[in-house]
């Protein structure tokens, strides 16, 4: 059996959640005909019907409520940790190194520089007369 596509199994996702090829074709930002298609090409794939399609209604089968259901959650951890994840980009990390010039500074940004970094907690502190 042909591995199905994950954009495939979003389109499903959100067909089955939506129970409307309108809505979910507007959620996906693709159009009703397209992703018809990609349905039938998903249930061709797989051999099995997931979708009842009447003319005023789309609702999972037995076999397309078995998949929501045993998919759908992975597909929201995934959602959840790769929001989280965007997260980590708006704070600062790194390693921080000033090198000032002469002796006499050294000693005082020594002394000061570590409690500023406590602000940014993923920054690492390198005291200057350890740099090479």
């Amino acid at each position: 059996m042909p591995r199905p596509d994950v954009n495939d199994l979003i389109a499903f996702l959100a067909v089955a959640r939506e129970r409307s090829f309108t809505r979910a074709a507007a959620q996906l930002g693709v159009s009703q005909s397209a992703l018809s298609h990609t349905m039938r090409a998903l249930e061709e794939r797989l051999g099995v019907r997931l979708l009842t399609r009447t003319t005023r209604s789309v609702a999972p089968t037995e076999a397309g409520e078995r998949l929501l259901q045993g998919i759908g959650p992975r597909f929201e951890e995934i959602e959840a940790e790769l929001t989280a994840l965007s997260a980590l980009r708006e704070k600062p990390a790194g390693t921080i190194r000033i090198t000032p010039a002469s002796t006499p500074p050294r000693r005082s940004c020594g002394r000061r520089w570590p409690s500023s970094c406590r602000a940014i907690p993923t920054s690492r502190w390198r005291s200057p007369s350890t740099t090479a």
